[in-house]
């Protein structure tokens, strides 16, 4: 089968990979085109789909966009998020027998269950130290010892509907929104607290940093567009983008942010060095488009139809309809595996 990927001469060759000043100015710098990690060297590209009202997970070759398997996990899967040492895939379940459904990347097929209450969401510390439960219901996050996924302590928070988070560059504090009372969370992860909270009403949901670090993107689906945070959780300004804005995500040259406008079926294309928006991509005859992320070529977006039981495939540079695939009931936080990437922060493929 070929290859998707560049061998690791051509890694050691990108200067983005080698200079820590490249870094300063783009956090995506280890994400670029072919900026595979040594870990998912020979794995075949595979997008995995959670059905969260089927309770199943549909299996996609993203070559022929087809359906390749399918496989029962339990209730309401919400994301499947890469692990930090890109080593395995865990799928959330937070309904029934809550936890986290395990799925090996090379041969694409669940493992035993492992028991974790109200796992809504999953990240990961940028040093890799601690796996970050998102506790949804239980208004708390869970850190649990990643090398065992042992419960180590947990941080409650002050707010209604925890849901995603994005670090700041040295990984020192995360911001998360709070999608059910409008907050948004400052996190410091040395002193383990909550240090500030900011009420910005709606509905917030996705939550990214810009390539400089300078500006957290926070999507709101009922301000149906993207706020501009400051890392002091300040809110400095928000762009309108469509009805339902929800998931955010970085083209692979780290120079356009692609937001999902779920209430609309549209996709929203935000230009990161002006923040303004230089194009809407609307999906035929509708859609409801919520979480996924870019493939690793750069060249497709994948997002699940959560409303409609697709999945739809966009090209990044033209905005056409390249697919609509057929899955399971409810598809939620859908995951396109490997990226390019030395790790995994958690969520539907948030890479460093």
């Amino acid at each position: 089968m070929k290859r998707l990927f560049a061998p690791l001469a051509l890694l050691a060759l990108t200067p983005l990979a080698l200079t820590s000043s490249a870094l300063a100015e783009n956090i995506y710098a280890h994400v670029g085109l072919n900026m595979f990690s040594p870990a998912v060297m020979g794995l075949s590209a595979r997008v995995y789909v959670p059905n969260g009202k089927s309770n199943t997970v549909s299996v996609i070759d993203p070559k022929t966009f087809k359906v390749i398997d399918t496989f029962k996990v339990n209730a309401e899967p919400q994301h499947v998020v890469p692990a930090w040492d890109l080593k395995t895939l865990w799928v959330a379940n937070d309904k029934g027998v809550q936890g986290l459904t395990p799925i090996d990347p090379k041969t694409g097929k669940p493992g035993p269950h492992l028991a974790q209450p109200d796992p809504y969401n999953l990240y990961f510390t940028p040093d890799g130290q601690y796996a970050i439960v998102v506790a949804e219901n239980q208004k708390k996050l869970d850190f649990l010892t990643r090398a065992t996924m042992k419960s180590a302590f947990s941080i409650a928070v002050p707010c209604a509907g925890v849901n995603h988070m994005d670090f700041s560059p040295d990984g020192s504090f995360l911001i998360t929104g709070c999608e059910f009372s409008g907050d948004l969370l400052k996190v410091d992860l040395k002193t383990r607290a909550v240090i500030k909270k900011l009420h910005i009403g709606g509905m917030p949901q996705d939550v990214k940093l810009s390539p400089d670090g300078t500006v957290f993107y926070v999507a709101d689906m009922m301000a149906n567009g993207v706020y501009f945070i400051s890392p002091a959780l300040e809110k400095i300004g928000f762009i309108a983008t469509g009805k339902g804005a929800h998931g955010l995500y970085p083209s692979r040259d780290a120079t356009r942010l692609f937001i999902s406008n779920r209430g609309e079926g549209s996709v929203s294309v935000l230009k990161f060095s002006s923040r303004t928006i230089i194009t809407k991509w609307k999906i035929p005859g509708g859609g409801s488009p919520d979480m996924g992320g870019v493939s690793a070529d750069g060249r497709q977006l994948w997002l699940s139809g959560r409303y409609d039981d697709v999945v739809y495939v966009l090209d990044t540079w033209k905005g056409k309809l390249l697919a609509k695939i057929k899955v399971g009931r409810g598809p939620h936080g859908l995951s396109f595996f490997p990226q390019p990437g030395r790790y995994s922060l958690g969520h539907t493929g948030n890479y460093r």
